[in-house]
């Protein structure tokens, strides 16, 4: 009996907490996905606009320096190299000394610089004396004429030697040769180094060339040549710089194939200020051909690919966003041309949309 208080005692106590401390329903999950003010910052939004079709032809191609930007040196005289100031990709500027030479030529110069210097002194010290005698009338007017005659064959000779002296930048007080840029740009070229033994006949002793303008040129195959023209527009990328897009158009295309590749080799002439583009890169190329034919067109980075099927996200608040199933006509790196799906009134969201596909996908499933 008492064995069956207890129980009856424990049970009324187990009730009476139950009533106290009822158990919590879990929120309910929200059924519809809505933009906070957070994220909503990162989108952007476009609305679709009819536009000129155009189809893209993708080419490859190769950066260059243009050729009229390129100075290679050459040394007029022999030498050994004592000292080189640059290494191959440096940034240089006209007139900075890049090697010092030491050569005999200059200990040459140097004599007959002070020679033709002493000369001068006696010559100018004998006309002096000769157009002293002539205003006294004890010299003839020929014989001052022949002093000043030699006076100026001197001075022309001096002359001529300074001239050479500043040609090759000597420099007298260190005995040497200072081989000097001829002009502002990049060392893309470099074949000195300190004791290197240097001729006229050794060729290029470095080459410079300004890149703040390059030609990219695209390999335009048999296939391709009725379709590629100058004046068409196209978009340059590379792997170097994934996000960046480099505008120009064709400049030139000539008539004859490259030999060793087969191809026709398309210029296209580009700014490149910010030096990102380097001779020997290679690029891919995207040329615009206008199609005879309008439809509506959207970024082409708005457009969402998943499962064999494209789809972009419509925007009307905050709390209504829609996946929109499109049907492409044509696409290139810059536009889609859509034949369905959505119209002009409609907004699209053409950044940061793959987040919100996989969020609205998590609510329809």
């Amino acid at each position: 009996m008492d064995k069956i208080k207890n129980l009856l005692y424990v049970a009324l106590i187990v009730k009476l907490l139950s009533c106290n401390n009822p158990i919590q329903d879990e929120p309910a999950q929200a059924s519809v996905y809505c933009l906070d003010s957070i994220f909503k910052e990162r989108i952007e939004l476009v609305r679709p606009s009819f536009q000129n079709v155009e189809q893209t032809i993708h080419l490859t191609g190769t950066v260059e320096a243009m050729s009229d930007r390129v100075v290679s040196f050459v040394s007029l005289v022999s030498g050994v190299v004592t000292q080189t100031n640059f290494t191959l990709g440096d940034q240089v500027k006209k007139g900075q000394v890049l090697a010092e030479l030491r050569s005999p030529e200059l200990s040459t110069l140097t004599s007959e610089f002070k020679k033709l210097q002493s000369q001068i002194g006696v010559a100018e010290t004998k006309l002096q004396s000769v157009q002293s005698m002539y205003n006294q009338g004890i010299s003839s007017r020929k014989d001052l004429m022949e002093a000043q005659s030699e006076v100026d064959i001197l001075r022309s000779e001096l002359a001529r030697t300074s001239e050479y002296l500043e040609l090759y930048s000597a420099s007298l007080t260190d005995g040497v040769f200072q081989i000097r840029a001829p002009a502002t740009g990049i060392v893309t070229q470099k074949n000195i180094t300190a004791g290197s033994q240097i001729s006229p006949e050794s060729g290029a002793l470095f080459t410079i060339s300004d890149l703040s303008k390059v030609w990219v040129l695209g390999n335009v195959y048999a296939t391709n040549v009725s379709e590629i023209h100058e004046g068409m527009d196209v978009n340059i990328t590379t792997l170097s710089y994934r996000d960046d897009q480099f505008k120009g158009k064709i400049n030139a295309i000539p008539s004859v194939m490259d030999e060793e590749e087969k191809v026709l080799k398309a210029r296209i002439k580009l700014n490149n200020a910010e030096l990102k583009l380097k001779p020997g890169m290679h690029v891919d190329i995207h040329a615009f051909k206008p199609l005879q034919q309008v439809a509506l067109a959207v970024p082409t980075r708005a457009i969402v690919f998943d499962d064999n099927q494209h789809f972009v996200i419509v925007y009307k608040n905050d709390c209504e966003l829609a996946l929109q199933k499109v049907d492409i006509l044509v696409d290139n790196n810059r536009v889609t041309y859509l034949k369905a799906g959505i119209d002009t009134t409609d907004a699209v969201v053409s950044k940061n949309q793959l987040l919100i596909f996989e969020q609205l996908k998590n609510f329809q499933n």
